[in-house]
């Protein structure tokens, strides 16, 4: 024990607790509204089921199809080896002598992988067949930088940083027979990530109550003031085209009364962020505002310190992540059967723990598809292993399966989007390299 090396990484890369790189958090700019093309509502949520069908009636292909595409992104870098385990690997133990998860405590999958023990909601959901699981996924881009590849994710491009529009944008952009509604592309936050961003309008909601449509005045909120100035004031053709049609559809479903949502019997979503998040997005869903794709993301798993085991602060997250997926899952009930639900994180962690308890920025990672085509019930993805010499550069998983893949596989069933190239540009994707999942 004595002789044991501690590698430690002794950056923690410009990051925040939530992994999230300091400059990138921004102010309200009117930059934030309209950046990319596509307009973000800031402060908007909580909307009803029961308004009716008629607002938006003519659906692009897709829509009319009810597919639909829900994006998760662990922001901060999830540790994968502790989310799915590799409890067979006799060096997983070695590399985690405090942080491993014991083999009796695993939620067994097939023999060698398991789910951490806070995960047992998405246990059923596996057995059912909805669940897959592809490990050792991953960017090809070695950054160990939150921020950079962060944005080589959302952008879809890898190392390039001039990418001006985000790949779930240029999906919907290759979908067949585009035809915008308002509430087409959703993310549900304060700011409109850059994986929506792009030449198809998108909307960011955060909560519709603080949100007031009446007018101007002290009896509004400063930011609802602020978007009904730009509103009056802009020329912009994003604005007054589908921008115009977005403000009308708020207006709408403020007036609507959204306090009476109620998710289906016997669903309760966590008490989070998250789990709010995602009630939303079953709220837009259900209330049939042509919703194709909803993105939404939850941080915190930059576990450099005190990450925990079978408890602990990464139990926690994993708790909170899975139970409000699977409450999502639930919710939408036989509708269900329509959705394709992708999880993504910039980066894995270190495959050894650190001096501190915890794991520094990784490579590889897990990530998982939910829905009611995929052919779950399989963890898919080539196992590059854990002993020392197969580690890339001697400290992290290494990727076998590119994270475009993944992403181009779930756009290409559920959306439709057949110009991969266009989506995923100079990336070695193509459906005859597809891993199969749906």
């Amino acid at each position: 024990m004595a002789n044991r090396t501690i590698f430690t990484d002794s950056s923690d890369w410009g990051c925040d607790m939530h992994g999230r790189d300091l400059p990138r958090r921004n102010a309200v700019t009117r930059r934030g509204f309209m950046k990319g093309g596509a307009l973000a509502l800031v402060g908007t949520s909580v909307v009803p089921a029961f308004l009716t069908r008629s607002i938006y009636a003519e659906m692009d292909k897709a829509a009319a199809a009810n597919k639909k595409l829900v994006v998760i992104f662990q922001r901060g870098a999830c540790d994968g080896l502790n989310v799915v385990v590799p409890y067979k690997e006799k060096n997983y133990y070695t590399m985690r002598p405090t942080i491993a998860i014991k083999q009796n405590e695993v939620i067994d999958l097939d023999g060698f992988f398991g789910l951490h023990p806070q995960m047992a909601a998405f246990k059923p959901l596996y057995d059912q067949g909805h669940l897959a699981v592809v490990h050792a996924a991953g960017s090809p881009d070695p950054t160990r930088s939150h921020f950079d590849a962060q944005d080589y994710m959302e952008s879809g491009t890898p190392g390039v940083k001039i990418t001006q529009d985000g790949w779930l944008n240029r999906a919907l952009q290759n979908a067949p027979d585009a035809k915008p509604t308002a509430f087409r592309a959703v993310a549900l936050g304060t700011q409109l990530p850059r994986t929506l961003e792009g030449r198809i309008p998108a909307i960011a909601v955060a909560n519709l109550a603080d949100f007031s449509v009446a007018g101007k005045g002290p009896q509004t909120s400063p930011i609802s003031n602020a978007f009904q100035a730009m509103y009056d004031q802009s020329t912009d053709s994003v604005l007054h085209g589908t921008g115009e049609e977005t403000f009308e559809a708020v207006k709408m479903l403020k007036a609507a009364d959204p306090a009476h949502y109620q998710p289906a019997a016997g669903v309760v979503y966590p008490n989070g962020a998250f789990g709010n998040s995602l009630k939303q997005v079953a709220q837009l869903m259900k209330a049939n505002l042509g919703v194709e794709a909803a993105f939404s993301d939850i941080g915190g798993w930059d576990t450099h310190q005190n990450q925990g085991a079978a408890n602990g602060q990464l139990a926690n997250r994993l708790k909170e992540f899975s139970e409000s997926i699977a409450a999502f899952w639930n919710d939408m009930g036989d509708e269900a059967e329509n959705i394709t639900l992708v999880t993504m994180s910039e980066f894995g962690r270190t495959a050894r723990q650190n001096g501190t308890g915890g794991t520094d920025h990784g490579h590889a990672n897990v990530m998982f598809v939910l829905g009611g085509q995929v052919k779950g019930g399989k963890v898919y993805g080539k196992w590059p292993g854990l002993n020392n010499e197969q580690l890339n550069e001697g400290r992290d998983l290494k990727v076998t399966t590119d994270f475009r893949n993944v992403l181009a596989e779930a756009a290409y069933r559920s959306l439709g989007a057949r110009n991969l190239e266009a989506v995923f540009p100079n990336a070695p994707v193509d459906p005859k390299t597809f891993l199969n999942f749906v």
